[in-house]
């Protein structure tokens, strides 16, 4: 039994990381792109770190290497970022496995409103899996398999990874880490990890109307839609909200200051959303006395 639940959910990692969108560069025609990048100067002028703001998934061929972001790549003496291991595929699998394994588990329409046990199941078609592969299925882990039905892009292409590839000689550093970012999931209450399902389930039927919305709004850095972003959809959601966000940033911004005391500089590159608004990193930077200035 122990091999076929692990078998499912093997199967089930993989689709996570399947390429969702094969199309090259469907931005193009967007113009010169300027994702966002700011300088952290010091209070003394000096320049600190850098502000990177990534997306996790892009469509093969994304031209998003300006000649700003070359160039702190060049410059910076380290990286930071959520997880340094996002090409250990083998360790990245484990971990899911473990933290998303638990057998008896009600079938996903039944752990979602009445009203969206339709939607619940067109999702689990659209990513190619049968209702009983999510037995042995905790609910958060179901709902971040289910949201690659609405990606448009491939893991293979995430900034985060490219990036990392470019530090190959230089230290990486982690805020998170696969163990701890899939605990942050695994320890949401129940109710919680539902109500994720089921703004996957509204966010889906969002980026159906608007497909790209989000990856557009990244390229050419529209805080407007990305800041609202962190409001809207899952977000909206007080308790994930302060589990997903507000608490991962207070976390890493306890890690970020005392690095901005060495010598080193670091190219700090984490998802868009966690830069921006007043829970930002950007905002908590600057109460700390930092001046963050844009390079696009």
């Amino acid at each position: 039994m122990r091999s076929k639940v692990s078998a499912k959910l093997t199967a089930l990692f993989a689709g996570m990381l399947a390429l969702a969108a094969c199309s090259d560069n469907p931005d193009a025609d967007l113009g010169d792109p300027a994702p966002p990048l700011y300088e952290v100067v010091s209070a003394e002028g000096e320049v600190e770190a850098w502000l990177f703001g990534t997306i996790h998934t892009l469509p093969r061929g994304t031209d998003w290497r300006t000649a700003e972001v070359r160039w702190v790549i060049e410059q910076a003496d380290s990286l930071v970022v959520e997880i340094a291991g996002l090409d250990d595929r083998a360790s990245m699998q484990a971990v899911f496995l473990d933290k998303a394994s638990s057998p008896n588990q009600p079938l996903l329409d039944q752990r979602v409103e009445p009203g969206k046990a339709d939607a619940v199941n067109a999702l689990i078609d659209r990513v190619d899996r049968d209702k009983e592969d999510f037995r042995s299925i905790e609910t958060w882990a179901a709902a971040l398999i289910l949201a690659q039905a609405s990606s448009q892009g491939d893991p293979a292409f995430g900034v985060d990874r490219l990036v990392i590839r470019e530090f190959e000689d230089r230290e990486v550093i982690e805020f998170e880490g696969a163990e701890k970012q899939l605990s942050i999931f695994d320890q949401l209450a129940e109710q919680d990890q539902r109500d994720l399902l089921e703004g996957v389930i509204e966010e889906t039927g969002i980026a159906d109307t608007n497909p790209g919305k989000l990856r557009r709004a990244w390229l050419m850095n529209d805080s407007d839609v990305l800041v609202q972003a962190t409001t809207s959809g899952i977000m909206a959601d007080p308790e994930l909200r302060q589990a997903l966000l507000v608490d991962r940033n207070h976390d890493w911004i306890e890690q970020l200051i005392p690095m901005l005391d060495l010598d080193d500089r670091p190219l700090v590159a984490v998802g868009a959303a966690h830069l921006v608004g007043p829970d930002g990193l950007k905002a908590m930077l600057e109460q700390a006395g930092y001046t963050i200035r844009p390079l696009h």
